[in-house]
């Protein structure tokens, strides 16, 4: 049996940009991917504190060290630039896997830039 536990998520980061006219998805700082052990192409939820909106899209890999977080397509319909936003991956793995595994949570500062420390 497996079960669904949290593998990374930037935490508090602004949307910086919201493009209607794409085919979908969110692109994110390369720099921001990488910390938080996210993929181009996984899966994320979106969690936007600003107007509660919650969605499911997958990662498009932005420019590092830009700062981007981008709303593309419909999901730009979601959030507005300035807003602060929570970006959740998931995995599975097995109950004995679980008891000793540690997701990966970022906490960037307020222009989406790592925090060293």
């Amino acid at each position: 049996m497996f079960i669904t536990l949290l593998k990374s998520k930037l935490h508090r980061v602004k949307v910086t940009q919201a493009e209607l006219n794409y085919v979908g998805s969110i692109t994110i700082d390369e720099d921001l991917m990488d910390a938080a052990n996210l993929r181009e192409n996984e899966q994320v939820h979106i969690v936007n504190n600003n107007n509660g909106e919650r969605l499911i899209t997958y990662v498009i890999k932005g420019e590092r060290g830009s700062g981007i977080i981008c709303l593309n397509g419909a999901a730009a319909r979601k959030a507005q630039v300035g807003d602060i936003v929570i970006i959740i991956a998931y995995t599975m793995m097995t109950d004995e896997e679980a008891r000793t595994y540690k997701p990966t949570v970022v906490f960037p500062d307020e222009n989406n830039r790592l925090v060293n420390g």
